[in-house]
């Protein structure tokens, strides 16, 4: 009986409860337990074996490139970031009200880290999230115009909660890539937050796309319910010098004369 139930839960790709099968049998032969409680033991252990999956699942598909998290994030060498804000952020209400965050600030300022960090909280809290560096995304977007697949692309973008662009900075842009990246920001707008790092100010952005009404347009799509944070700090990629010890006092020594 024990092999078909094992084949049986194969089938029904029921690997919570195959795996905890022979335990929760012999347990029950042991002491006795009632069948309803040994069914609601394999259910729940089913149920965590599901949710132990869809969060391996999303954590792979956020494609996130370091294993960084907000309680690794160097808070004290950051005095440009105030830590009380970032936790508020982590409870994730702005992703409830679909509301964007934009990180600006100097390389190196802990703005991927923070959003990184951001992400990660948002997986582990069942939403469906994507991290993008910025490049990478405009060419898949331009990519995706040679083969006509532009709309099929920007709807799976939209749907995604968040959106982390990383370094909207000094890029290689097309126009076609502009256009593309207004659409995909209009198409979330109001729907679905994003998260996008650069180290240039907004202002800058007229520069960079080259289109004054598209950035227009663009900028107010993404102010419009935005939380905005510029970190003005040093650099962490700069290594920490260790403390100079105060200088000690030897003992004099009486000196010889050199022996010749």
């Amino acid at each position: 009986m024990r092999d078909q139930l094992q084949s049986l839960l194969a089938k029904l790709r029921f690997h919570g409860m195959a795996s905890a099968l022979d335990a929760e049998l012999a347990r029950a032969e042991r002491d006795a337990v009632p069948p309803a409680e040994l069914l609601h033991r394999l259910l729940t252990a089913e149920a965590a074996s599901r949710r132990e999956r869809s969060l391996a699942y999303r954590l792979d598909q956020a494609h996130l490139p370091w294993q960084w998290t907000l309680e690794t994030f160097p808070f004290e060498r950051q005095p440009g970031v105030n830590k009380a804000q970032i936790n508020t952020l982590a409870g994730l209400d702005f992703l409830r009200r679909a509301d964007n965050l934009l990180l600006i600030g100097p390389p190196g300022t802990g703005k991927t880290g923070i959003a990184l960090g951001l992400l990660r909280e948002a997986c582990l809290n069942g939403y469906r999230g994507r991290f993008y560096n910025a490049q990478a995304l405009l060419d898949e977007l331009y990519a995706s115009l040679v083969d006509r697949s532009t709309a099929r692309l920007l709807k799976r973008l939209s749907q995604l909660q968040p959106l982390l662009i990383d370094e909207i900075g000094y890029l290689s842009l097309k126009p076609e890539q502009a256009n593309a990246f207004f659409r995909l920001m209009d198409q979330r707008y109001n729907r679905a937050s994003t998260i996008i790092t650069t180290n240039l100010d907004l202002p800058e952005w007229y520069d960079l796309f080259q289109k004054k009404p598209l950035v227009d347009a663009l900028l107010d799509r993404l102010q419009h319910h935005c939380i905005t944070i510029r970190i003005d700090g040093p650099s962490l990629r700069r290594p920490q010098t260790a403390p100079v010890p105060p200088a000690t006092s030897s003992p004099s020594r009486r000196s010889h004369p050199a022996k010749r």
